[in-house]
């Protein structure tokens, strides 16, 4: 993803941090060329017009298992401990260097093309021109830089990069780097021309300052043409939301572990077996997600989309994700079926079974989701709960549940539907009806009749306490503005 940093200083700025500094390429390239001083030139996005860090993680091999490592990154965030986001990208590249060392040799024999196809040809014809011999000043890694750097026909162009294993170089950014590296006479003496509101410091202190948005620049990001389940959602379709922690793990399969694991043989297994299911089930799940996606941009007058959809690439093929969910599936299938049959040909026997249920709920799920995908809006609204039943029952094709469990997923399948439908017959914005609420309370309300039809001990369970914990829990907050907002009615005098 681009650095988190450029975000978070547009929109603190507005955008408009460094307008005063803006210059058009034209204008840019003028002022270089009748400069007499020194010129400090950007290089991502400026002199080469991509980004060298993410170019070098994309040469990692293979790419599943370097993406896997990244996004392990991405959720430990050890960089809050080193200076922040600034030095995200130390230990990204830091990472995919230690553990993936092949990396620079595959960098190495990529070099030639990229230094070849994008470097900033206008900007590089000014720069030869002159007198004064340019220095190239990044917060690009030095190591990835200079073979780049010379291949682009700038061997003897004076460098100023950060140092792969120092946080501190990123940490400080570029106005301290070339106060070390060139001194401050020369920085107060130079021009300036950088693409990034990130080198305010920068711009302020030195004699010609330009920022310049260069129009064949473009930033692609590492690996991304390398399919990992999950990436959609969290990249496009649910972005900055934590969807996959907060929808799909602490809801949906919550659900599912908590009203099956009470009949469970092998607790261990089940948890393994359900998540091998649940990452199956997404891996389809998310494709119903693409195809939403896709055909709301195609067909309709006021598409709702992400910020991130045609600007972030991920990679969204049609055959891989039913191959990651056909092998989960078989291996989740396996697991969850070993405990209760020890003779090899029952074992054999129930497997194919289960496993037929399985793969016949991913085909039908998918198809009820592109059907769903098709239809008006207001139709929709009756297809929604199919999707959401898919989402709490299909593990219940492989593995049983007790009679409190059908309360539960009943009551999350109603918590779902319900804000959807405001969504769709009222303000087509998605209203807070506090879905955790609405599921505890019918969570209780079902679970009182089904008390009364199966008899008492239906209810006294752990498998029943733990999921009226857990509907507690995540309610917790809905139910403390519900008691805080709740007014006892004046008497009225007679």
């Amino acid at each position: 993803m681009p650095d988190e940093s450029m975000f978070l200083s547009d929109a603190a700025s507005g955008g408009h941090a460094g307008s005063q500094y803006d210059a058009s390429p034209d204008a840019a390239l003028t002022a270089i060329h009748t400069h007499e001083g020194p010129v400090l030139v950007d290089f991502d996005e400026t002199l080469y017009l991509r980004n060298s860090t993410e170019d070098f993680i994309d040469c990692a091999r293979p790419g599943l298992l370097a993406l896997l490592l990244l996004r392990v990154l991405d959720v430990l965030k050890p960089w809050r401990l080193t200076g922040g986001i600034d030095t995200r990208d130390t230990w990204r590249v830091c990472a995919i260097s230690l553990l993936f060392p092949w990396t620079r040799w595959g960098w190495r024999s990529r070099i030639p093309f990229l230094a070849e196809r994008y470097v900033n040809q206008e900007l590089k014809a000014v720069l030869q021109t002159r007198a004064l011999t340019p220095v190239v000043l990044t917060t690009g890694f030095k190591s990835i830089v200079a073979p780049l750097l010379a291949a682009m026909g700038f061997a003897d162009t004076p460098l100023v990069a950060a140092r792969m294993y120092s946080f501190a170089d990123r940490r400080s950014g570029k106005m301290r780097m070339a106060m070390r590296g060139l001194g401050a006479e020369v920085v107060s003496c130079s021009l300036v021309v950088t693409d990034s509101v990130n080198d305010l410091p920068l711009l302020q202190s030195c004699a010609r300052p330009l920022r310049t948005l260069w129009p064949q620049a473009c930033y692609h990001r590492g690996l991304n043409r390398v399919y990992l389940p999950g990436e959609y959602i969290s990249q496009i379709k649910r972005p900055g939301m934590r969807y996959i922690i907060r929808s799909i793990l602490q809801e949906d399969f919550a659900f599912w572990l908590l009203c099956s694991i009470g009949l469970a043989i092998n607790p261990v297994t089940h948890v393994v077996g359900l998540l091998l299911l649940l990452l199956s089930f997404w891996t389809i799940y998310e494709r119903g997600y693409v195809d939403n996606d896709l055909v709301a941009s195609r067909d309709e007058l006021d598409p709702k989309l992400s910020a991130t959809f045609g600007k972030t690439e991920v990679a969204t093929p049609s055959v891989q994700p039913w191959i990651w969910a056909l092998l989960a599936g078989a291996v989740g299938v396996a697991v969850l079926c070993a405990d209760d049959h020890r003779k090899a040909h029952a074992e054999r026997m129930v497997f194919l079974v289960h496993y037929a249920g399985w793969v016949a709920v991913l085909i039908s799920m998918y198809a009820c989701f592109n059907t769903y995908n098709r239809l008006d809006k207001m139709t929709r609204v009756w297809f929604y709960p199919l999707l959401q039943i898919a989402r709490s029952t299909a593990f219940m094709v492989i593995v049983p549940i007790e009679p409190v469990g059908v309360a539960a997923l009943g009551a999350h399948v109603l918590s779902q539907w319900m804000p959807y439908q405001f969504y769709r017959l009222n303000s087509n914005h998605w209203p807070n009806t506090q879905p955790a609420l609405v599921r505890l309370v019918a969570f209780v309300l079902l679970s009182l009749m089904i008390g009364g039809s199966l008899g008492l001990s239906a209810l006294l369970t752990w498998s029943a306490l733990g999921l009226l914990v857990w509907n507690i829990f995540r309610a917790r907050h809905d139910i403390c503005t519900a008691f805080n907002s709740a007014r006892r009615l004046p008497r009225q005098a007679t």
